[in-house]
C-alpha cells in the first residue's frame, strides 16, 4: 500500500514539475495577440472562402492587424462598408474601388433552347457534362445542375424555376469566384464593378462559338457574331472573337447602345436599378432575378 502512494506522489510530483516547465515555456514564448485582431474577425463574413487571398478570416484579420494598413489587402465578403469599418479599426483611412460581382455568360433557359436536356436525375454539373448531350444541344450552354448554387457561400445564387438557370443577386455576391471555379462549363466570370465610373455592367450572356447558323438553330439568343454591337460601340469596346461579341470592361461606358442594336437579345445591362436591360417580347417574363448592384 505505501508502495501505491509513493508511485502516486512521484507521478504526482513529476505532473507537476512538467507543467510547471510548460507554463515557463509558454510564457518566454507567449506573443500577445493584437486585440484589434478580435474587432476586425468580428466584422469579416466568417465565411473562410479564401476569396482574400489568406487562409481564412483569422489569418485576414491578424494580417491586417500585423501591418496596420489596407494596402493590398481586400475582403469581398465585407464589401465596401465592412472595408471601411476594418480602417476605422486601424485607425486608417480607405478609398473606395471597384468591387468584385459574377455574371453568367449564358442565357439559354428553358424557353430558349432549341432542343431541352432532361438533367433532374443528374447529381452535378460535372457528371452532366461526361454525358452525351442531345443532338443539337448547346454544348457550350448551362447544364442547370446548380454546382454554382451549392458552392456559393453568401446565398448570392439560385435556380430560377422559370428558367432552368442560374441567377445571380448582386446585391449579395462578394465576386470571390467559388461559382466560377464550380462550373464546368467556364460560364460564370467576375469582373469588378465600379460605381464611381459607371455602376453598370454590360454583358454578352452567350458562350456559343459556331458560326452564327450553327449557334441560331441551338439557342434562340446565342450570339452570332454579326458585328451589329461592335460597330455601334463608339469607345471600341466590342470585339468579335471567334464568332462571338467580346466587351473590354475598361473602354465600356455602359451606354446600352450594343444591347438596343443586338438581333439575338444577347447582350444584357445590369445597373443599380433591380432590371436588365433585355430587349424583346419576352424581356419581363424572362427578366434576371435580383440583378442590383450597390453603390
Amino acid at each position: 500500500m505505501e508502495q501505491q502512494y509513493v508511485a502516486m506522489m512521484v507521478l504526482g510530483g513529476a505532473g507537476l514539475i512538467a507543467a510547471l516547465i510548460l507554463y515557463v515555456v509558454a510564457k518566454r514564448f507567449e506573443v500577445e495577440e493584437d486585440e484589434r485582431t478580435g474587432e476586425i474577425e468580428a466584422i469579416l463574413p466568417g465565411a473562410n472562402c479564401g476569396a482574400c487571398g489568406r487562409k481564412g478570416c483569422r489569418d485576414f484579420a491578424a494580417e491586417c492587424s500585423r501591418r496596420g494598413t489596407l494596402e493590398g489587402m481586400h475582403c469581398p465578403g465585407a464589401g465596401a462598408e465592412g472595408m471601411r469599418r476594418i480602417a476605422a479599426v486601424l485607425g486608417i483611412e480607405v478609398g473606395i474601388g471597384s468591387r468584385e460581382k459574377a455574371f453568367v455568360r449564358c442565357n439559354g433557359g428553358r424557353c430558349h433552347r432549341r432542343v431541352g436536356r432532361n438533367a433532374v436525375t443528374v447529381a452535378s454539373c460535372v457528371s452532366a457534362k461526361s454525358l452525351a448531350m442531345p443532338e443539337g444541344y448547346c454544348t457550350y450552354g448551362c447544364l442547370g445542375c446548380g454546382d454554382c448554387v451549392s458552392a456559393c457561400r453568401f446565398g448570392a445564387m439560385a435556380m430560377d424555376s422559370e428558367s432552368g438557370m442560374p441567377a445571380i443577386d448582386l446585391s449579395k455576391c462578394v465576386g470571390c469566384g467559388a461559382c466560377a471555379q464550380a462550373c464546368p462549363q467556364n460560364l460564370i466570370f467576375v469582373r469588378g464593378v465600379d460605381a464611381g465610373r459607371s455602376p453598370v455592367a454590360v454583358v454578352v450572356r452567350c458562350s456559343n462559338r459556331d458560326k452564327g447558323g450553327v449557334a441560331r438553330k441551338m439557342c434562340a439568343v446565342a450570339c452570332i457574331g454579326c458585328g451589329k454591337c461592335a460597330r455601334e460601340c463608339s469607345n471600341g469596346a466590342i470585339s468579335i472573337e471567334g464568332n462571338l461579341a467580346v466587351i473590354d470592361p475598361s473602354r465600356c461606358n455602359g451606354c446600352g447602345k450594343c444591347a438596343e442594336v443586338c438581333p439575338m437579345q444577347a447582350i444584357a445591362m445590369f445597373d443599380t436599378g433591380e432590371r436588365q436591360a433585355d430587349h424583346g417580347a419576352e424581356k419581363e417574363k424572362y427578366k434576371e432575378r435580383g440583378t442590383t448592384v450597390n453603390t
